[in-house]
């Protein structure tokens, strides 16, 4: 297995996080152009990249480069922390996606986070509101959508929505707000509506909550793909590492 790390010979995080997968054979690139390039021309099989560019110029590069084989691409970020693992989507790529691109955003994410943790996806579509409570809900069609076509084409996995964040983790308050909810407070795939609350949550659990974060996983593409915040440590490039590997055996 091969993959392109542009960053790999100038970034030092780049070069200890290798060292955990002596199995695979890493790429320098002296650019983004060049390690896309590498890629398009099948040398290699997959790329990371983002600790010393943009997630911007990453995303370009990808989407210049790489043929789609969902109908759009999205990202997720797998948290990790004590043995817990939760997925979230989309804080990477889509602003404000319609109901088509909500649906392959959770379609791909729960492929992602099926094939990492081999564990049932149980997926929650966020809001300030649950099951209505707070009025009027701009989502609530796109999630009602979402939720009846994965539960026609994924019925082993479970979805409910929309909810408060509390009623999809915490098993206390999912007795008292959402008793007859499948997820009963164990949510492992956390849905949110726009790119501003998708990336405000991971990284309150990366900052304030001490979560490794995976990611962006940059899915949708016919390869796996990840961008790395600039931010990124060594346990997260390791991790986002580990993620970007196990989808690739899938793939």
């Amino acid at each position: 297995m091969k993959i392109i790390f542009p960053e790999l010979e100038k970034n030092r995080v780049a070069s200890e996080a290798i060292k955990n997968f002596p199995d695979i054979e890493f790429i320098p690139a002296e650019n983004l152009d060049q390690a896309t390039a590498i890629l398009k021309a099948g040398q290699a099989d997959s790329m990371i990249s983002g600790l010393d560019f943009s997630s911007r110029d990453v995303l370009i590069a990808y989407k210049d480069s790489i043929p789609l084989k969902s109908a759009y691409f999205s990202s997720c970020f797998i948290c990790q922390k004590d043995g817990k693992i939760l997925a979230i989507a989309d804080g990477g790529v889509n602003k404000q996606p319609s109901k088509e691109q909500l649906y392959t955003i959770i379609e791909d994410t729960a492929k992602t986070f099926e094939t990492y943790t081999k564990t049932q996806p149980k997926i929650a579509l966020l809001s300030y509101s649950t099951y209505g409570s707070g009025g009027k809900n701009p989502d609530l069609e796109k999630y009602h959508y979402c939720m009846e076509q994965i539960s026609a084409n994924h019925p082993d996995w479970l979805i409910d929505g929309e909810m408060q964040l509390d009623a999809a983790v915490n098993h206390t308050v999912f007795t008292k707000k959402t008793p007859e909810s499948p997820l009963k407070g164990n949510a492992n795939i956390l849905i949110t509506p726009d790119l501003n609350s998708g990336n405000i949550l991971y990284k309150a659990l990366e900052q304030f909550a001490g979560f490794t974060i995976a990611g962006p996983i940059i899915q949708g593409f016919e390869v796996p793909l990840a961008d790395l915040s600039r931010g990124s440590t060594k346990e997260d490039t390791i991790l986002t590492l580990d993620v970007l590997i196990k989808s690739l055996e899938r793939n």
